[in-house]
């Protein structure tokens, strides 16, 4: 009997829409994370689950710092709605552990105050590396940068933060 993938829950999560100095947003080319991932060439900026008794502005400094290897960031704006995306079908019971069926996200952009050189993306933290390079791109570049299932979050994420882009 086939699972009912829709009685699965999503998973509380947060984005960093990272801006530099001169307004490019910090995106970086994913590692595949399973067999038949259909995402591994595709590059989107940092993301990752909330843990259990953190908010989600601490979840986002520290998911900064686990895909970046640097937190020397700050906060500039917030989305003020939660975006939800649901996993495709494929990627169903296998993606996020197969514990979900999506992902519900507070997203937030940062003013980066580092420099290049501060950005680690090989194990940062100790943790397992997500990224195998990185670039800074235009904001509205990154939507066609990112797989299709996640395609309409950055077009509002561009929509919600595009005037942050200017300093």
């Amino acid at each position: 009997m086939p699972r009912d993938f829709s009685k699965l829950p999503y998973r509380p999560c947060v984005g960093i829409v990272l801006f530099n100095a001169t307004g490019l947003v910090w995106v970086g080319r994913r590692i595949a994370k399973w067999e038949g991932d259909v995402s591994p060439s595709l590059w989107q900026m940092p993301q990752g689950g909330i843990d259990e008794n953190e908010s989600p502005t601490q979840a986002a400094m520290r998911e900064l710092e686990e895909e970046t290897g640097t937190a020397d960031a700050e906060i500039i704006g917030e989305c003020p709605r939660w975006l939800r995306y649901d996993l495709p079908e494929e990627a169903l019971g296998i993606g996020l552990k197969g514990k979900y069926r999506g992902q519900a996200q507070k997203w937030f952009a940062m003013r980066f105050l580092g420099g290049d050189d501060d950005i680690n993306i090989d194990a940062p933290m100790g943790a397992k590396a997500e990224f195998d390079d990185w670039k800074w791109v235009p904001l509205e570049e990154t939507v066609t940068r990112i797989v299709d299932f996640k395609r309409p979050i950055y077009q509002e994420l561009v929509r919600e933060f595009a005037q942050l882009a200017k300093g």
